[in-house]
Formats: C-alpha cells, structure tokens, sequence
C-alpha cells in the first residue's frame, strides 16, 4: 500500500511547493504599497458615505485625496475642521469656502398654488414629471412629493404640512445631494449666512403666474431697480430676479416691495431702530428710508421712527452724523411649516 500512495503524496507536495513558490513570487512582484495618509483621512471624515464630493464614499475621497486628485476642502458635511486635519495629514495648507446650506426656491405650497390634476401614481417627484410634467398648475413648482428629503444623508430635510420641503440649517452641510435629486431644479445650495431669499423659478410673469400661484414672482423688478437695491445685489434675468451673493445686501426692502411675497425671511421678527435725543434734525435719514413716512421730523428738531413702519433694513443708521440711530429688538429664526 505504502508504494501506492507515496508517490502520489510526493505528488502533491511537490506541487503545493510548486504553487506556494508562485504565489510568494507574485505576492512580492505585484505588491501595491498602500498610502498610510489613507486610513488616517478616513478617520478624519465624518463617515456617512454621502458621495456628495463625486467618489464613491468616504474611502473613495481618501484616496483621492491622497492621490492629489482632489482638494483637502472636498469633503462639503466635514466643513472646515475636517478640511483642516486632512490638510494637515496631507502637509499642505487649505482654503475653506464659507459655509452653506440648501433652501427650497419655492413658495407655492398646498394652500398658495393650484394643481392641473390628481395625480394616482408613484409618489415621487421624478415619476410624477413623466406624467404631463406633473400634477402641479405652475411648470417650475415644488411637486411636493420629497425626492429631496429621501436622499438626505443627515436628516436635514423633512416635509411641512404645507406640502413644501423643510430646511434644517442647523443638520444641513450644504452637500448638494438634494439639489441633483429635485427634477424641477428647485433646490438650491446658498451662503448659510443669507436670511432672505427669492422662493420661486417660475420664468413666467403677471397674469399666467397669478393664476396659477398667490406668491409665485410675476416679473415686476421692483425689488431689483435702483432705489429698492442700490447696491446691484439683484438682477433680472428675463422675469426673474437673480441676487448676487457676493455683494454684502440683507434685501430687507427687497422683500418689503416685492407685491407677491415671492421672498422667504429666516428673520421671524427683524429688529427695529429707534432715534435719540442727540439727532440734529439734517433729515438724511428720511432721504434714505425705502418705507415712506417711516420716519419723520421737522429740519433741525429730533427725528421720529415709527416702529409700526419700521422693517429693520438699518439705511438710516450709516448715514446719521450724530450717530442717534439705534437698535433695538432681537433676531429670531422662523422655520416655514
């Protein structure tokens, strides 16, 4: 027996030695060093796996990163703190954009516009474009359904009673995922620091839009000429404003004229200014007010602010000599539900 197996049992070992030998050779050969700065820029990332810097994960960014192909700063929900431990993982110095967040550039929710139809299909707002563009009266509305909401990775999205998608600046990292789920391009990605913004897209103007919405913008411009903003932040493009966030604005008497409520204020109660015994009465500030009989006064007597006019764009207050403008009244943020 013991002649029968052994030559096969020579066999086999010399084969496993064979093949062993191989694969220690290739494993030597064809071995890829892997970049230790990888697992510690994983480390740095917040974790979620959100795909908002265009790789697959986090573990797709890190080596990204460390191959030079994207910039420390790519990571939109690890913000400037992580930006900064990758770029000190990686030995380079970083430049960190201001912080953003996503609003939704619509108004128009179940109670201020119009549907075309009931809509009995997928409740998604991607299925109900297929369907005559959707149910919704306006061509460029929020079709209310919550695409936006579903691929938010940080529950910074949820949907009001209203029927309109709610923001949560406070969870929002300003990724951009909801703004390439929305088919009707109406979320957008802004400075966190803006508190007033147009809510609409509709390209449309008077008529058509007030048929169809109560706050949808009808293309007037009366927040975008000269004497509401002086300093060019908005502009039109055909029947709709654009502003400019690279030009400091609060837009405050932008959302005063506009004649359709087309704005959205985070302010819930804006803070008012009042004028001290120390005015000299030059009526600067009068010239200068975008509310009319806001304020008041004889030529060289103290100055009256009615605070029932007031809406808190502080104009008056550069422009006083004597600086007897104050403020008074606090800042509070308003969630639209």
């Amino acid at each position: 027996m013991d002649t029968i197996f052994l030559p096969a049992l020579l066999s086999l070992a010399g084969l496993g030695a064979l093949f062993g030998g191989g694969l220690a050779f290739a494993s030597k050969k064809f071995h890829v060093e892997i970049d230790p700065r990888i697992a510690k820029i994983i480390d740095a990332l917040p974790g979620v796996n959100c795909g908002a810097c265009g790789k697959p994960g986090c573990s797709g960014f890190a080596a990204a990163v460390a191959a030079g192909e994207i910039e420390p700063s790519g990571c939109t929900p690890g913000g400037a703190d992580t930006a900064d431990e990758i770029a000190e993982i990686m030995g380079v110095e970083v430049e960190v954009g201001e912080p953003t967040v996503a609003v939704v550039r619509c108004g128009g929710g179940k109670k201020e516009a119009k549907d075309k139809y009931e809509y009995f299909g997928i409740p998604t707002c991607l299925a109900a474009t297929l369907v005559d563009q959707g149910p919704k009266a306006c061509q460029y509305g929020c079709l209310c359904f919550g695409d936006c909401c579903e691929v938010c990775p940080f529950d910074a999205l949820h949907m009001g009673d209203n029927g309109l998608p709610i923001v949560d600046d406070d969870k929002c990292t300003g990724c951009g995922l909801c703004v390439a789920a929305c088919p009707r391009n109406i979320m957008e990605i802004i400075p966190a620091r803006v508190q007033i913004y147009i809510a609409c897209r509709s390209q449309d103007r008077g008529k058509a839009v007030k048929e169809v919405c109560e706050v949808g913008c009808n293309g007037c411009s009366l927040c975008a000429n000269e004497k509401t903003t002086p300093s060019g932040a908005i502009k039109m493009d055909n029947f709709l404003p654009i502003e400019d966030w690279s030009i400091e604005d609060n837009m405050i008497a932008a959302r005063h004229k506009c004649p359709t409520n087309s704005f959205i204020d985070k302010v819930k109660h804006r803070t008012k200014f009042i004028i001290d015994a120390s005015c000299d009465g030059c009526g600067d500030c009068v010239k200068v007010c975008p509310v009319k009989k806001c304020i008041t006064g004889e030529p060289e007597q103290v100055h009256h602010i009615d605070s029932e006019l007031c809406i808190g764009c502080g104009w008056c207050v550069p422009v006083c000599q004597p600086k007897a403008i104050q403020m008074f009244g606090a800042l509070a943020y308003q969630h639209n539900d």
